[in-house]
């Protein structure tokens, strides 16, 4: 009985995985497969949560699109970023997470058979977005070199055509880590200028650099500021998984078709939720540096323990991926042999893109495991993988 806007849509994958090792309740499994993190949210964010349950305020569909103090705390974070000057109450939204936030610009943008350019590997959750809004995703691979990964430039060229609607960017994006450079993101925006295109970009994890470059934005590009939105979230940075507050921030003219979408879809936003966050980007230490030493750490144990593996390291984000397919193993089979013989749970590439590129790898989050708890990594993966 699958409806048509459902019938080609996969799963994740990470559900899956997530609920294969909760059954186990094993505190021996090391949780690589989702992307959560141990390292705790800002200390002025728990507090103004707690504080928020008991105001009336915070128990009220009222304002439907956002606390005002938190959409001038977003803007305020974008302007900061980009250069662009954004106005709070006409140029910005609260989401109920980013990727809702995701949700309804695609479908405020989006006509059916409309294409939007996105990378390969990509998030499952982003392509699945695509085609829920009725769009086609025009998939543009990432290519390893030098054991890091880099955006085909002359596959984005050949992806312009005057179907493509959107550019969808994430940098670092999730699950390569890829960061892309100036070059990369200079031939991104004229591609959106070829084809007279929006770029939504998800920037949930822009400051989770492993490099000394600074944040690049598309909107800080000459002439681009007028074409990009951008989709910020507690999520990440801010390591609020659990508030799903995210933003969006863009050109007046489309914020009115965003935020009505986002009225008939969500209603509105958690206030309870919405208050902490407010007070997450307003914090005068946000924790993110510190977080990001942290997760580098992990992500450098990791390339360690995997020394001599077809994996690539990841300039930023949560998570890293390895080519299993060149190690003689399918990544569904891979994460199997891990689960049984090695108590790891990944979670494979599976509909992260093409079956012949982001099918052929295997993800790690090494965000939610300290150190010390993958000290044994290495002997893990030669015993499950050698079986």
């Amino acid at each position: 009985m699958t409806v048509s806007r459902i019938a080609h849509i996969p799963g994740i994958g990470v559900d899956r995985m997530g609920n294969a090792a909760d059954a186990l309740n094993s505190a021996e499994m090391l949780r690589l497969e989702n992307l959560d993190t141990d390292i705790a949210p800002p200390k002025a964010a728990i507090e103004a949560t707690r504080a928020a349950v008991t105001r009336d305020d915070a128990n009220s569909y009222l304002p439907f699109l956002g606390l005002h103090e938190l959409r001038r705390a977003a803007a305020a974070r974008v302007s900061a970023t980009t250069g662009v000057t954004y106005d709070p109450e006409a140029e910005c939204i609260i989401s109920s997470g980013g990727l809702s936030g995701v949700l309804n610009t695609l479908l405020a943008l989006i006509e059916p058979g409309d294409e939007v350019i996105i990378t390969d590997p990509a998030y499952a959750g982003l392509l699945n977005r695509i085609r829920l809004s009725g769009g086609i995703p025009k998939l543009v691979p990432l290519v390893v070199q030098g054991g890091r990964w880099r955006l085909d430039l002359d596959a984005l060229k050949q992806a312009v055509s005057p179907k493509v609607r959107a550019i969808l960017t994430m940098s670092p994006s999730m699950p390569s880590g890829i960061v892309h450079t100036r070059e990369e993101w200079q031939a991104i925006c004229e591609a959106a200028e070829a084809t007279d295109a929006w770029i939504v970009h998800d920037a949930a994890m822009e400051r989770i650099l492993f490099t000394d470059a600074p944040v690049l934005h598309p909107a800080s590009f000459s002439g681009m500021a007028d074409r990009v939105i951008t989709i910020g979230a507690a999520s990440k940075e801010y390591r609020m998984i659990g508030w799903r507050v995210g933003w969006i921030v863009a050109p007046r003219e489309i914020m009115k078709d965003i935020a009505l979408v986002s009225l008939t879809n969500v209603v509105c936003q958690g206030g309870i939720a919405m208050m902490g966050a407010a007070a997450a980007l307003t914090a005068e230490d946000d924790g993110v540096a510190a977080a990001t030493a942290e997760w580098k750490a992990r992500r450098d144990h990791i390339l360690s323990s995997m020394d001599g593996l077809p994996v690539v390291s990841p300039d930023g984000g949560w998570s890293l991926l390895i080519d299993t397919v060149a190690l003689g193993m399918a990544p569904g089979e891979a994460s199997q042999r891990l689960f049984d013989h090695g108590a790891i749970a990944a979670t494979p590439m599976t509909g992260w893109g093409e079956d012949a590129q982001a099918g052929r790898y295997l993800r790690f989050v090494y965000a939610n495991e300290p150190v010390s708890r993958m000290s044994d990594l290495r002997d893990r993966i030669r015993r499950a993988w050698s079986v």
